[in-house]
């Protein structure tokens, strides 16, 4: 919240904001009244449609078919009624009961600003504006249009307000639907569609209760989900696709542009899930400052624990209705959160705060997190791959840079913590000179729908990104963004063969090549012989290892076994990337 700075009072030219008087409430959000302005306009147009049909059908078309069956519609539910229909018909009208809708309306939206950590103002005011004018409208068509019930016998007392439209059926539509929408849009677990599905369906079980008790004519049930679906429409777009209701403006702190450029944008609630140990409060009120100069304002900062690195905090942001995520920490908790995000369409900022920030160096982003935070803040949102991988003991996940086993997961194994942090990623290193006399592995590998392949290997890699720590390029065609994952094989036999290898990833290789081997391969049965680098693409690979094999997943050592399968989820993560210059 904005106030003023002591002292200073409102300067007289147009270019100075007004300061917030110490004790007075903040003004409403900038825009509110041109979108209260945008939905009352529509919503008056919204109550001439409906009157308009209302006077068409009990006008010029009330003996036009299908006009003139309705009346056999009302008596056919009037001949099936038994006590147990007409139970269920109770309820089903109950669900669309005025008292009914105001008290969900309200428990609804009350949860919707108390429950999360981050207050889902735009939602509850949403839902709560819908059910509303869809009531006004109601009652301005029901004053205009004057129309009898249907002439059957009707299992509730007749209320003073005409046949047209259905208010039951209304309201449910308002309520119901406008609820199905928040959880398609907010909640991420599996069970989303069939809530919603129930959500969409609790109107019309409203309707046909309101015929089958003899209160409406279809054309009154059908005029009150319309009426519903207009109000959720016109509110739904003021309010979510054109955005015209930004935050208050806030104190300014910075550079006449940086403000300007703050107070243009509308960015939602933000969430910064930083990893303790390499992320100090030092860092944390830096990056802070930074995210409020680019108008993300009071955003969350949440922490990391041992036992939930970033996914749960991510996945609890996203639930609570954060529109970025800003994760800093090492290739660990960007991992983690990315699992988390995975198709949800919320932006990631990557700040690299670890030792390896493979995927950072990838992206072409800053090491300096301050700097990284800042270049992506001003950049835009990309699409990249994510690998979707999965085992015996590893449970299904994704990963964003690289996952493989062998020689690369046994030196992560025995990377001391205390050595990364005095030396950073030379560390690793220092680590796979102890591990290069680690077993060549047998394996089997089945790419896509290839035959299988039979191998001998120290280091199996899959990989979204090319580049490791040092600049060396492991798999010079592999691209975050391309569709495909890329496989290393890496089998070098004797210091002539490491020598080799070694020569062949120092020269890389054009990202056209593509090359499924980057030496000729010697057949002997169905492996290779004297081949210590070999290149594949590949959507899903299943590797099966002869024994346990150390086995990594971004940089992390996970639980040793034999199986491995990858597959590439295209596109499946949004991160916003500095602009690049033409």
């Amino acid at each position: 919240m904005s106030t003023a700075v002591p002292g200073r009072t409102a300067g007289a030219s147009g270019d100075e904001p007004e300061a917030v008087r110490p004790g007075r409430a903040p003004v409403l959000p900038r825009g509110t009244g041109t979108t209260a302005a945008r939905i009352g306009v529509l919503t008056v147009c919204q109550a001439a449609l409906m009157v308009g049909f209302g006077l068409l059908i009990t006008g010029p078309a009330k003996n036009v078919w299908p006009l003139t069956v309705e009346d056999h519609v009302d008596e056919g539910f009037e001949r099936i009624r038994t006590s147990t229909l007409t139970t269920l018909s109770y309820v089903g009208s109950e669900a669309g009961n005025t008292l009914t809708v105001i008290a969900i309306t309200l428990l609804s939206c009350v949860a919707m600003l108390l429950l999360p950590r981050l207050p889902m103002w735009r939602q509850a005011v949403f839902l709560a504006v819908a059910v509303s004018l869809q009531a006004l409208v109601f009652l301005a068509v029901t004053l205009s249009v004057d129309r009898n019930r249907p002439q059957v016998h009707r299992l509730d007392a007749s209320p003073p307000t005409s046949s047209y439209t259905s208010g039951h059926t209304g309201a449910a539509t308002a309520l119901y639907a406008g609820l199905a929408v928040l959880v398609l849009s907010r909640v991420r677990r599996p069970w989303r569609w069939p809530l919603a599905g129930l959500l969409f369906l609790l109107p019309l079980v409203v309707g046909v209760s309101r015929l089958y008790r003899g209160m409406h004519h279809p054309t009154d049930v059908i005029g009150g989900m319309a009426n519903g679906a207009l109000s959720l429409l016109i509110v739904g777009r003021a309010l979510f696709t054109d955005a015209s209701v930004a935050a208050v403006p806030a104190q300014r702190t910075g550079p006449a542009d940086t403000t300007a450029r703050a107070e243009e944008r509308e960015p939602g609630s933000t969430a910064v899930i930083f990893n303790p140990t390499v992320t100090d409060a030092a860092a944390r009120e830096k990056l802070r400052r930074i995210l409020e100069q680019h108008g993300h304002r009071a955003p969350e900062f949440i922490e990391t624990t041992a036992d939930d690195p970033g996914t749960g905090q991510a996945s609890g942001a996203v639930r609570d209705g954060a529109e970025l995520v800003v994760v800093c920490g090492g290739d660990g908790t960007v991992r983690a959160a990315a699992d988390a995000l995975a198709g949800s369409g919320v932006p990631l900022v990557v700040v690299p705060c670890g030792t390896g920030n493979l995927l950072a160096r990838n992206l072409g982003l800053p090491l300096t997190p301050t700097t990284a935070l800042d270049t992506a803040l001003s950049g835009t949102p990309h699409r990249i791959d994510l690998g979707r991988i999965e085992g015996d003991g590893l449970a299904p996940t994704h990963f964003t840079a690289m996952s493989g086993a062998g020689l690369d997961a046994a030196m992560l194994e025995h990377t001391d913590d205390r050595a990364k942090s005095a030396v950073g990623w030379l560390a690793y290193v220092l680590a796979t000179v102890g591990t290069l006399r680690t077993p060549r592995m047998r394996l089997t590998v089945r790419l896509d729908d290839e035959p299988l392949l039979h191998r001998t290997a120290r280091m199996v890699l899959l990989a979204n990104v090319g580049t490791v720590q040092g600049g060396l390029t492991l798999l010079p065609a592999a691209r975050p963004d391309d569709g495909v994952l890329d496989l290393l094989i890496l089998d070098p036999r004797g210091p002539g063969g490491w020598l080799r290898a070694l020569g062949i990833l120092m020269r890389g290789r054009g990202r056209n090549a593509r090359p499924t081997t980057v030496e000729t391969l010697v057949p002997e049965g169905t492996g290779t012989k004297g081949v210590p680098v070999e290149f594949r693409t590949f959507r899903r690979a299943e590797l099966t290892f002869a024994v346990p094999q150390s086995r990594e997943l971004d940089g992390d050592p996970v639980s040793h076994g034999r199986r491995l399968t990858a597959e590439v989820s295209p596109g499946a993560l949004t991160v916003l990337l500095p602009t690049r210059e033409k």
